[in-house]
């Protein structure tokens, strides 16, 4: 390939998903192109990221060369504005003839016979599909080194964690592996990496997007949504993946606010007439200094436009890491009792010398293969779950999550949205708190409350601590209202991005890519 191919796929990895788009809208590119450019990136930037268990080139190929059939002979019309765009899959989200293992040794070699309705909608729109990209096990854990395969590393600093459990989709379109990706969110996982590697993650209103397909760890709390480079593209991937479905008993049967035109909207950088709260309870103590001080100039820009920032106060959002510790394992002990050996998946028989039962069978499974911390949390839930200990854990957890729901809504009375810091401190360095749990589930300290509360949450970039890392700005809204993020984010996003001279991403160093471009 000459230096001037090279050139101009380093050129096309680098544009927005909506950027992509509109090249393929006005036939400035095909979406073969696109995807034999990513997957240039993705060959040459692997052994150093990380982020896929299971590369899909054949498949994304076919895909590409099936959509560009169809928009050469004019047969678009309805198709979604990402139509012909690449994108990566976290693989927690199954998908019909692609390998889905959830990062876990017990799901080894599964393929699905069916797509979740997320997959759907991505293969009608003609997305293709570049592989499945890696997580924590059963998507338990904050830094993507629970995962049984691979470790994620941070292409800000490879030594350093992507944050969890999604650290697979937020590196993969950090690096530019991906325009876009997939995730599920159920305590932070698509924010919480999206402020470590400097892309924008979104966690929608519980039941705005389909959960049919997403392997649940946390039934009541898991939530598919966008990751990306710019607060737009989330928003198209958003609106492309939303609404009801009859396959998901949660699904919420209202149509999606208009998300895509808010965030046009916000790009005009006019904040007059919104009302931003800055919940007490999720700032100061606790945050690394470099962390307070973006998230301080972040919303001293959200004013500069015209935002009125006041305070508000959700007194019980303290008590939400320990009702979440308590619902969320027990849910997971639930959900993860169908991993037996029985059906599907691993089966390991009991040693030479046990008794061959079925029990027996079973518990060497899941001993063979569940990870220590999905072990961990399966023994915390069951634990809380069991007789005599249900009412005083497992029901105080739940009515302090009735409790937690109220704050929320007393404080959108008094605000349009509501803003904390993503996460309390930058990318850590790889083992550094994996002997301590405790401070692990710290690191979700401020993304924890959405997701009990089943509230729509965005994390998009603030800019660098003074460690060089990213740190991330997180906005709330009502239920039902994800358009009302989805302004101010991009509204502070492009005020960023003109102070700085650009996306914050054009600063990160990529060896990766500027090999491919010699």
């Amino acid at each position: 390939m000459s230096q001037q191919d090279n050139s101009r796929q380093d050129d096309l990895v680098r544009l927005s998903a909506a950027e992509m788009a509109d090249k393929i809208r006005n036939k400035q590119v095909s979406s073969r192109e696109l995807v034999e450019a990513e997957l240039k990136v993705i060959e040459s930037a692997e052994p150093s990221i990380q982020a896929f268990l299971h590369i899909s080139k054949d498949e994304a190929l076919a895909q590409a060369d099936a959509f560009d059939k169809k928009h050469a002979s004019g047969d678009t019309e309805g198709l979604p504005e990402l139509a012909g765009v690449p994108i990566a899959i976290k693989d927690m989200i199954v998908t019909k003839g692609i390998e889905t293992t959830a990062a876990s040794k017990i799901l080894e070699g599964w393929v699905p016979p069916y797509d979740a309705t997320v997959i759907t909608k991505i293969k009608a729109a003609g997305m293709p599909i570049l592989g499945k990209t890696n997580l924590d096990e059963f998507a338990q854990g904050s830094s993507t080194e629970h995962s049984a395969y691979t470790t994620t590393h941070n292409p800000w600093d490879t030594e350093r964690v992507p944050g969890g459990s999604g650290g697979g989709s937020a590196s993969a379109v950090a690096s530019f592996e991906a325009p876009v990706a997939l995730g599920t969110d159920t305590g932070g996982s698509i924010r919480q990496p999206g402020a470590l590697t400097g892309t924008v993650g979104v966690k929608p209103t519980y039941g705005g997007v389909s959960r049919f397909g997403a392997i649940a760890m946390a039934s009541s709390l898991d939530q598919i949504g966008p990751v990306s480079r710019t607060v737009l593209d989330a928003a198209l991937l958003h609106e492309l993946i939303g609404g009801y479905d009859e396959h998901d008993s949660t699904s919420i049967p209202k149509p999606l606010p208009s998300i895509v035109k808010a965030a046009r909207e916000g790009q005009k950088m006019d904040l007059k007439g919104v009302k931003v709260g800055l919940i007490k309870e999720i700032s100061g103590e606790g945050f690394q200094p470099g962390v307070q001080a973006r998230f301080d100039e972040a919303l001293k820009a959200l004013q500069n436009m015209g935002a009125e920032v006041v305070e508000v106060s959700c007194p019980h959002l303290s008590y939400a890491l320990g009702a979440y510790y308590i619902i969320m394992p027990s849910e997971v002990s639930s959900n993860l009792a169908r991993y037996d050996g029985m059906r599907y998946g691993l089966r390991v028989m009991p040693p030479t010398g046990t008794d061959q039962t079925a029990a027996n069978m079973m518990a060497a499974t899941r001993e063979a293969g569940f990870g220590d911390e999905v072990k961990r949390r399966i023994i915390l839930g069951t634990y809380a779950l069991s007789a005599g200990y249900y009412d005083a854990w497992y029901g105080s957890a739940q009515k302090v999550r009735t409790l937690i729901i109220r704050d929320y809504e007393n404080a959108f009375k008094q605000c349009d949205v509501l803003v904390s810091p993503t996460s309390p401190s930058t990318a850590f360095k790889f083992g550094e708190k994996m002997d301590d749990p405790l401070t692990m589930y710290l690191e979700d300290v401020a993304t924890i409350p959405a997701n009990l509360a089943g509230v729509p949450a965005m994390s998009i970039p603030a800019g660098l601590s003074d460690d060089g890392l990213p740190v991330g700005f997180q906005f709330f809204a009502p239920q039902m209202r994800d358009d009302l993020m989805y302004k101010p984010a991009a509204a502070l996003e492009a005020a960023l991005d003109q102070a700085r001279g650009g996306p914050m991403l054009q600063s990160l160093k990529t060896p990766w890519l500027e090999s491919l471009a010699k």
